[in-house]
């Protein structure tokens, strides 16, 4: 049902383009204003009244009743569906449906297709009944917004009104509206984030982690906890980077479920530390040469003793173990050798090239988006047994 005040503005707007006085004001004051007035087709059923009394027979039960013509049913669906789209905040992202999708993801791997299939099935029923809280967790390029927004244009279409909105951009307009120039209230804006009856917060773990900020979100979080409020949350970050007290209400198993969109061992955080296949299948200690490079007799004799060495570390990593030697003699694939071997019995082990981990933790430090804290990726290099 449309706001009264609402009613009234397109009644005094309407007086206004047809007061005949073609531009002119009822002063007789040219306004300079020009109105475009849209012809409408009339509808044949109830010329235009939008209500009509049914051609029924004496004591039928609809004789002399009015009733609301089939043209104005269709207008309220359609209008409330227009309203329900510009509420929700979804913009371009309208155009991303489950329709649109593909079903098992962009990724290649298997187990990222199952775990991307079954996100879609959660996803639709929760779209059709939503109830409690959702978390979509993967990488970025997974398909979280996606199924995020799918969601939301399903909703959309059954009557349903939802409010999307990404984390970062959210904070950035609570922000903006404590300036008097702004079009909207801090506390209209930030009621309308807490009661909205299905909240979807996207990018959730990519806003400036600032006091200020964490303290928005707790408050969000608490409130739609407390009312069990529908509400979708997607983050490609580790929830155990997240905030503890937002960490806390998404990981509470009797409020939220929580589904991966991408195998871990795809994402590309989740390769700090890791070796490529094709290095451990070329790079073993079966494929090592000592006659490699046509070698000096005292070289070689080096090489045999850097071999020996590796072997045996691999067998026992006690204390450090330190290969020099000029580009292509061997150190690479020595090292490589040994954490094969580690990984055969079963034992961790953290390998990098050094240039490319420190690059790693400059962007982990710096860009919140990555999906990988600073923090995780040193506590792992610090604290690795290998």
């Amino acid at each position: 049902m449309e706001n009264l005040g609402d009613i009234l503005k397109k009644l005094s707007d309407t007086k206004r383009v047809s007061n005949g006085n073609g531009g002119r004001s009822d002063n007789g004051s040219n306004t300079g204003e020009v109105y475009p007035v849209e012809v409408e087709e009339v509808c044949p059923n109830c010329q235009g009244r939008g209500w009509l009394t049914p051609d029924v027979p004496v004591g039928h039960p609809d004789f002399g009743q009015v009733v609301a013509c089939t043209c104005q049913a269709n207008n309220t669906v359609g209008e409330r569906s227009e309203r329900l789209r510009r509420y929700s905040n979804l913009g371009y992202l309208t155009r991303l449906t489950f329709d649109t999708l593909e079903i098992q993801g962009r990724a290649q791997d298997p187990e990222s297709q199952h775990l991307f299939s079954a996100a879609v099935a959660v996803s639709k029923a929760y779209a059709e009944e939503p109830s409690g809280w959702l978390a979509l967790v993967g990488p970025h390029g997974s398909g979280k917004t996606h199924l995020a927004a799918a969601i939301a244009n399903m909703c959309i279409d059954s009557g349903r009104p939802v409010f999307f909105v990404h984390v970062p951009d959210l904070l950035d307009h609570l922000r903006a509206s404590y300036a008097p120039t702004s079009d909207i209230t801090y506390s209209d804006l930030f009621d309308q984030v807490l009661t909205a009856p299905l909240l979807i917060l996207d990018g959730l773990g990519a806003q400036s982690a600032t006091p200020w900020a964490q303290e928005k979100l707790q408050q969000i979080f608490n409130h739609r906890t407390a009312g069990e409020l529908p509400t979708v949350i997607t983050t490609a970050t580790e929830l155990d980077d997240l905030d503890p007290y937002l960490a806390s209400r998404i990981q509470n198993t009797g409020l939220c479920r929580v589904l991966e969109t991408r195998s871990r061992l795809q994402s590309p955080a989740h390769q700090v530390g890791r070796i490529a296949p094709q290095m451990l299948k070329q790079m073993s200690f079966e494929s090592f040469s000592t006659r490699g490079n046509s070698p000096a007799a005292h070289e070689r004799a080096s090489l045999e003793a850097a071999f020996n060495a590796a072997q045996a570390y691999a067998r026992d990593p006690d204390g450090w173990l330190t290969l020099l030697g000029g580009t292509g003699v061997g150190k690479t694939h020595l090292a490589v050798a040994i954490a094969s071997a580690r990984l055969q019995r079963g034992q961790p082990v953290f390998f990098a090239f050094v240039p490319e981990l420190l690059e790693d933790l400059r962007r982990y430090a710096f860009d919140h988006e990555s999906g990988m804290s600073f923090d995780r990726v040193f506590q792992q290099v610090k604290n690795t047994p290998l």
